[in-house]
């Protein structure tokens, strides 16, 4: 076993275990600081695959200001614990749906994968010029702009379903 394996293998650990605390927690603040841990433990695995541009937009966006964003939200709402909720009928079994249609593309997609085995090589610019960071803005801009809409826009949806999740109803 190599050293990156091992760490590799630590990282994966600490990402599930944060991301099951995060949805297991009853505690909000807790579930956003779980949260945070798990962008910080992905940051690492970008640093791992040689991409240290993207693991400090992900500490700096994602872990910093939205984060950041949410806990605001939390504590201004002043419900740091979650009420006992009713649950709909419908909802534990579309939760059900979604998760074994989320299991079959994952088991898909990894024997898919698993057949190429294509090498990855390294490019030729330096990983940290500037010119690779403008290249990686115009593919981000053109090729990629529609998941990075679709992103902005499950980020606000996250922020509105936090708001909607600790509003108290009035009697």
């Amino acid at each position: 076993m190599t050293v990156d394996l091992i760490l590799f293998l630590i990282l994966a650990l600490v990402s599930v275990s944060t991301a099951l605390g995060m949805l297991l927690s009853r505690n909000t603040v807790y579930s956003a600081l779980f949260l945070v841990l798990n962008f910080v433990t992905v940051a690492v695995f970008y640093l791992l695959l040689g991409a240290p541009f993207i693991a400090m937009a992900q500490v700096t966006v994602y872990a910093g200001a939205i984060m950041v964003l949410f806990l605001f939200v939390i504590m201004l709402l002043g419900t740091e614990v979650l009420p006992a909720s009713n649950i709909l009928p419908w909802q534990k079994p579309l939760a059900g749906g979604l998760a074994a249609v989320l299991a079959v593309e994952a088991i898909y997609l990894l024997l898919v994968r698993a057949r190429s085995v294509a090498q990855v090589t390294s490019p030729d610019v330096a990983i940290n010029s500037m010119d690779n960071l403008r290249e990686m803005g115009k593919v981000l801009f053109s090729t990629y702009l529609l998941p990075f809409e679709v992103t902005s826009i499950l980020l606000l949806v996250a922020m509105v379903g936090a708001i909607v999740l600790t509003k108290k109803e009035k009697a």
